[in-house]
């Protein structure tokens, strides 16, 4: 009787480690993330990005309409934010480097309600090659957050357009989670 029940625990758990395998392989292990309420975030992991559009600091309009078939992170920030600055050189070296050859992925840091002198000496001074877009009276970031709320967030968008990552502050797990869920989500077809 012992040996039944051991073999069928054996069993039990060489079947969970194959679909756990098969599950890792399928490319989606993206575990369904929980917000924090001090975040202030309004907008929701699983939320269908809004249609809206940004101007770069060339002028260039980019719509999020546009972004379908592209994994998109929008890195909210401004120039007096220094947890902003301590993260720039992580997503210059850990998200932009890696990924700004694939036609895929999109990366906007999106500047908050400063005007275009300001957001182009920030991005000399900051040595930011990502394109900026200028947030005037903070409108996109509104869109995803509490306009009250600190600037110091990320914001993951999948192919389908569907969010689902979101970092407050500069903590290295959640950093270190997005830059994962990028991988993931660039590598799956």
């Amino acid at each position: 009787m012992r040996s039944i029940v051991r073999n069928s625990r054996i069993a039990a758990l060489v079947g969970m480690l194959i679909f756990t395998n098969a599950f890792a392989q399928s490319g989606l292990e993206i575990p369904r993330q929980e917000i924090p309420q001090e975040y202030e975030f309004i907008a929701k992991i699983g939320d269908t990005i809004p249609d809206f559009t940004m101007t770069l600091t060339n002028g260039k309009k980019v719509a999020s309409r546009d972004w379908k078939g592209k994994v998109v992170m929008l890195q909210f920030t401004a120039s007096w934010c220094g947890i902003c600055r301590k993260e720039i050189p992580f997503i210059e070296k850990d998200i932009w480097e890696k990924n700004r050859r694939n036609p895929d992925f999109l990366l906007f840091g999106v500047d908050r309600d400063e005007p275009l002198n300001k957001v182009k000496s920030y991005q000399k001074e900051m040595d930011i090659s990502y394109p900026l877009v200028i947030d005037t009276n903070a409108d996109v970031f509104g869109l995803f957050a509490d306009k009250r709320a600190g600037v110091t967030r990320n914001v993951v968008i999948d192919k389908k357009g569907k969010i689902v990552y979101m970092t407050r502050l500069f903590k290295e797990n959640e950093f270190k989670e997005m830059v994962r869920i990028i991988g993931v989500l660039l590598n799956h077809h």
